[in-house]
């Protein structure tokens, strides 16, 4: 069994399933979804549709995102946060208003079921975007950190690559987990990216809601797989560049 992390989607159906093909995932891969599944393209009721679907054929694990966050609390409200909109959300809106109130149910339930992070059997911690209690996951204080933190990156890039876990200086945060999988900044919104690590650290979101690709990495060999840029299968949109 292949154990298959995947950055954020951001509405991007069409590079998901070429990103699936083109890492041949089975039903016997586990793959774990790092969230962010809404808010860029116009595919956004499509690719929780389908996501949902996916789940019933295949053995995944689903990752809480920011973005997922707030557009559940706009299906729950009605409230339009305008930050929200700014960055992805007018997208993901008109997409869930298309398909109809009568078919949102399964959707909420796919929102509320999502986890703020998984520890799989090799003591790898998976989570949206990271945590700040130097003590680990189970003494964070503010659970939204897991969705909205950047400032684990932030350290793991700007880590002394020459300092070792057992030094005195090295940080607390990432001595619990062998390694620690996220997504939530994008490595590029221009461009190419590939994902990219800093000590323990992997960052898998490669730019799919802007110019980039959408990613899979398998975390035991570090082979990754990517679809086009995502943006080349919405033409016509803006996403979110």
């Amino acid at each position: 069994m292949r154990r298959l992390v995947i950055g954020d989607v951001h509405s991007g159906l069409k590079g998901l399933k070429q990103l699936l093909a083109r890492a041949k995932v089975t039903p016997q891969d586990h793959l774990v979804f790092l969230g962010d599944y809404v808010d860029s393209w116009s595919d956004a009721f499509e690719t929780v549709s389908f996501l949902i679907a996916l789940n019933e054929s295949h053995n995944c694990t689903f990752i809480r995102g920011n973005h997922d966050e707030l557009c559940k609390d706009w299906m729950l409200t009605g409230e339009e946060n305008p930050t929200w909109l700014a960055h992805g959300g007018v997208a993901t809106r008109d997409s869930y208003l298309k398909a109809g109130k009568q078919h949102w149910k399964p959707h909420l339930n796919f929102y509320e079921s999502l986890k703020n992070t998984y520890i799989d059997k090799d003591n790898r911690l998976y989570l949206h975007a990271g945590f700040t209690n130097l003590k680990g996951i189970d003494y964070e204080y503010f659970e939204k950190l897991f969705y909205w933190d950047r400032t684990l990156w932030e350290l793991a890039k700007a880590l002394d690559a020459n300092l070792k876990p057992e030094d005195k200086d090295y940080p607390k945060r990432l001595t619990h987990y062998k390694e620690i999988f996220i997504g939530h900044t994008p490595l590029s919104k221009t461009g190419i990216a590939i994902p990219e690590n800093g000590a323990n650290v992997w960052n898998v979101d490669t730019g799919a809601a802007f110019k980039g690709p959408l990613s899979a990495m398998d975390v035991n060999t570090k082979e990754f797989w990517q679809s086009e840029p995502v943006q080349s299968f919405y033409p016509n949109e803006k996403g979110r560049n």
